[in-house]
């Protein structure tokens, strides 16, 4: 690595203008890269609804309802009036009301009530509505300007256009605010008033450069695009600041060229293996079915990959050829030594390691019996309109979601019998079909041609079930699974359905069953990591056992405070706290070892040491990630968003805390154990020889 190094410094300017060229190409190439904010497009392409919804636009030309407009206070004739409009509007499929259904002339007080109070209510009319995805975003705006501020608009496709249009601004302002404090922590723990700069310089290029060849994918999934720069910077901040330490640790006694080479022979293995556990807790996420997991994993173990690379490669360079800079601008030392901390840490960490083992467990258990969220529904709250409206919408209509199944044509008998079963369903609302419409009491050749075209097609015929049910509940997903139990055994040889509610119950099935294998490969790879760069095997155990505790703590604290989690964030943040927050581990117990076996140090004296080491460098990255983290929930009116800032904010405060006061412990306790590697001093043997 030597050899390496040496010649990184010494072509410095070519290396420099490299990585500087590819951040601007890199800059140009991060506006082309396409968002998608659809969570459901994630879904895997065998999933049961992703495959219903390719048959259903083969055969029907269309999708599913995805979304619903309430007007207030209108009679049937400006209720037409409305519909008329809307189907009008550039990027509307179609639009069900009552008149969709039945003739025009059909008093009121004949409909059905059932019908009637799903569609017309107490002067207020609802209105299902099939959005054209590829026109949403200018369909949906439309729309709103139709209705006004008075009326209700709600649904998946106004989920995602709202994201769309509000993400690039949240992103935006969380960016910069987070560089800001960045910026002030820096000048707070560091000695140079240009140190901040220099790191903030190498984060950019490398952040830029990630963003840039996120072109490779094709698309990244909203949640990547929101949280994607703001992680990447958080997890990532470390690199620089370890290297720099060091670097002027080794300048008190070296010039400044031998330095940096001292400084990143030095500072290689901890940069490394912090990075490493870092890129593997992102790729153990693209392990994942649900391809929003993987979406992340894969933009960030890139982005980490390119930011441990420019930490190495480009920043020697540029701390070099700032050096005279840093010198002229050097001012006191702003942080402790922490050396009395230290001290404190020794008197407590014991008693801590005991409470620690009290707590494995029952933390572990907390951390299964969350209440969990899966789909978008609930991704905006009641302080925002879309949020306000979807509440309202229920408070005066109920819960109404539409299904969509399709069944072979031409088996009569058994799409009656399914019927009269689904119609028995006390969640059922409605039930219209080619063979059974309104009770069967009109026949499919008197139905308006609106209606007869998107119940029956050549080879299939279109049940539409209406349902009390919210899109996503318990209740909602065991009605589901009752729903393909009964259409099972009138049709085995296959059928096709969809809906938001069938939707989210896949979505769940997915990501349900990539939690196993999401942690058990982030847990063993960090584990192989671990064992390889430590060559011990009881390291790996105590410091993968610290981080995965302060895990499950930081998930029981929601089960305590009663918060559902967004079942997407809880995977991502349990894999991404392991792979960045391991990196104070990995550094504390590699300095604690280094301090051991160069100083001579017994173990107690030598925590002190390792503490007042790498306190700093620690606690300012530590403290980045969780106010960034704690950033992101605040600003971000997207509640997965929002949950990944305050679990990843709050699992961070966890880790410092057991890194700090219970991992000092374990080192001392074990220490005979985790020095096998390492060969103590003649001094320290002679002395351990002769207390023998």
């Amino acid at each position: 690595m030597e050899r390496f190094y040496s010649e990184v410094i010494k072509y410095r300017k070519a290396v420099m203008l490299a990585f500087i060229a590819a951040a601007v190409i890199c800059a140009f190439l991060a506006t082309r890269v396409y968002v998608d904010y659809d969570i459901l497009h994630y879904l895997p392409q065998d999933s049961p609804s992703t495959t219903s919804l390719e048959v259903m636009a083969e055969e029907f030309g269309g999708n599913v309802p995805n979304a619903f407009v309430v007007v207030r206070d209108v009679d049937r004739k400006e209720a037409l009036e409305y519909k008329r409009k809307l189907e009008e509007t550039d990027g509307v499929l179609a639009v069900n009301w009552l008149d969709s259904m039945i003739p025009l002339d059909m008093p009121l007080d004949m409909f059905p009530e059932s019908i009637r109070n799903t569609y017309y209510k107490d002067g207020n009319a609802m209105f299902i509505v099939t959005i054209d995805e590829a026109k949403q975003l200018r369909t949906v705006p439309a729309i709103y300007d139709l209705i006004g501020e008075d009326n209700m608009f709600s649904g998946t496709a106004v989920l995602t256009v709202v994201a769309t249009l509000n993400t690039e601004k949240e992103v935006a302002l969380i960016t910069v605010i987070s560089i800001l404090f960045l910026i002030f922590i820096l000048a707070i723990t560091t000695t140079s008033w240009i140190e901040p700069a220099i790191v903030m310089i190498g984060l950019g290029i490398a952040v830029v450069i990630n963003a840039g060849t996120n072109l490779v994918f094709g698309k990244i999934s909203f949640v990547t695009n929101s949280a994607g720069i703001i992680l990447q910077m958080a997890v990532s901040l470390d690199y620089s600041v370890f290297l720099i330490h060091r670097f002027r640790e080794c300048s008190q006694d070296a010039e400044p060229e031998e330095a940096m080479k001292d400084a990143l022979v030095l500072s290689t293995s901890s940069i490394l293996s912090s990075g490493l556990t870092t890129v593997i807790g992102f790729i153990a996420l693209a392990t994942m079915r649900f391809l929003l997991g993987a979406d992340l994993g894969l933009a960030l173990s890139k982005g980490v990959a390119i930011s441990l690379i420019t930490s190495l490669v480009f920043m020697p360079g540029l701390i070099l050829e700032t050096y005279k800079w840093l010198v002229r601008t050097e001012h006191r030392n702003f942080m402790p030594s922490f050396r009395r901390f230290g001290s404190f840490v020794t008197r407590v960490t014991v008693p801590l390691m005991i409470v620690f083992v009290l707590i494995v467990i029952p933390s572990f258990i907390g951390s299964t019996r969350n209440s969990y969220l899966y789909g978008a529904s609930q991704i905006y709250g009641t302080d925002t309109r879309v949020g306000r409206d979807s509440k309202s919408i229920t408070e005066i209509f109920g819960y109404n979601d539409s299904y969509v199944m399709m069944v072979p044509t031409g088996k009569v008998s058994e799409e009656h019998a399914l019927i009269r079963e689904l119609k028995d369903f006390p969640e059922v609302l409605s039930v219209t079909s080619p063979v059974g419409v309104i009770g069967e009491s009109i026949p499919f050749e008197m139905l308006p041609e609106s209606l007869t075209t998107q119940l029956r097609s050549d080879n299939y015929d279109r049940i539409l079930i209406s349902v009390d049910l919210p899109v996503e509940s318990k209740e909602t997903f065991d009605f589901v699974k009752k729903v393909y139990d009964t259409a099972d055994k009138y049709y085995p040889d296959g059928y096709y359905m969809a809906g938001q509610g069938v939707n989210v119950y896949d979505l769940k099935n997915v990501v349900t069953s990539d939690m196993l294998r999401v942690n058990t490969v982030a847990i063993l790879s960090v584990f192989i990591v671990l064992l390889l760069t430590m060559k011990n095997l009881l390291l790996p155990v105590i410091l993968v056992l610290t981080i995965e505790t302060a895990i499950w703590v930081n998930m029981s604290i929601s089960l305590i405070t009663g918060s559902p989690l967004f079942y997407i964030a809880y995977l991502i943040v349990s894999s991404v706290q392991l792979g960045a927050t391991v990196d104070y581990a990995i550094l504390f117990t590699q300095r604690y070892r280094e301090n051991r076996k160069t100083s001579g140090m017994e173990p107690k004296e030598c925590i002190v040491q390792t503490i007042s080491d790498t306190a700093v460098s620690i606690m300012t990255s530590a403290t980045a990630v969780a106010v960034m983290g704690f950033l992101l929930s605040l600003f971000s009116t997207q509640r997965i968003i929002a949950q990944v800032g305050l679990l990843l904010g709050r699992g961070t405060i966890c880790s410092l805390f057991m890194v700090l006061f219970v991992l000092p412990g374990f080192l001392m306790l074990s220490d005979r154990f985790i020095m096998g590697s390492f060969s103590l001093r003649p001094s320290e043997k002679s002395e351990k020889k002769n207390a023998i």
